[in-house]
């Protein structure tokens, strides 16, 4: 698909502009048409830009995250783990939670949105998991034959999902550091 060349501004105004949108509307009721009057441009630009509103969303969640996983590499498992928890504040993980809500429902409907999810957004976080927690294993800081390697992931996304469900509490980052000591780490064994 040929995509028309943006400023970066431009492009961050557009994605945030979808975020907003997709906060106070749902997936379901979010138009490409809606996107083009909040934003000021044409139905045809977006699709020629980004194909199809599942794209378009997901990559303005995927430019939402300020540093990918595989960037991140402070030295050691502990250090990166905590840069990862870091990168996003309070208000920002709640707000983020809530979209992801919205679309964890709309996904089971929408095939294009969950085939957008799983490529843009989910198998690149999981590949930078997988990479952050490598090095952890190359450093000997993990052993490699550790069954909890591959629960990393599940547990992660469990404490996002559970902690309102459990305490109809927002996850924040007080909730996510202290998890990961207390769960990820001891089950690493580090």
């Amino acid at each position: 698909m040929a995509r028309t060349r943006l400023t970066p501004e431009r492009e961050g105004e557009l994605y945030a502009a979808v975020l907003d949108l997709l906060g106070e509307v749902g997936y379901e009721a979010l138009t490409m048409d809606a996107v083009a009057a909040r934003t000021r441009s044409s139905k045809a630009t977006l699709y020629r830009q980004w194909g199809s509103k599942a794209e378009l969303v997901v990559r303005a969640l995927r430019n939402n995250k300020p540093v990918h996983l595989a960037e991140i590499d402070t030295g050691s498992l502990r250090g990166d783990i905590q840069a990862v928890l870091l990168r996003t504040d309070d208000c920002q993980m709640e707000k983020n939670s809530a979209l992801m809500r919205g679309l964890t429902h709309a996904v089971h409907d929408n095939p294009d949105l969950f085939q957008a999810l799983r490529e843009l957004l989910v198998e690149p976080e999981m590949n930078g998991l997988q990479a952050l927690l490598q090095r952890a294993v190359d450093r000997g800081e993990v052993r490699p034959d550790n069954p909890a390697l591959a629960y990393v992931p599940h547990m992660m996304i469990g404490a996002l999902a559970a902690r309102e469900l459990v305490e109809q509490r927002p996850v924040d980052q007080a909730f996510l550091v202290d998890y990961v000591e207390a769960v990820v780490f001891p089950a690493l064994g580090v």
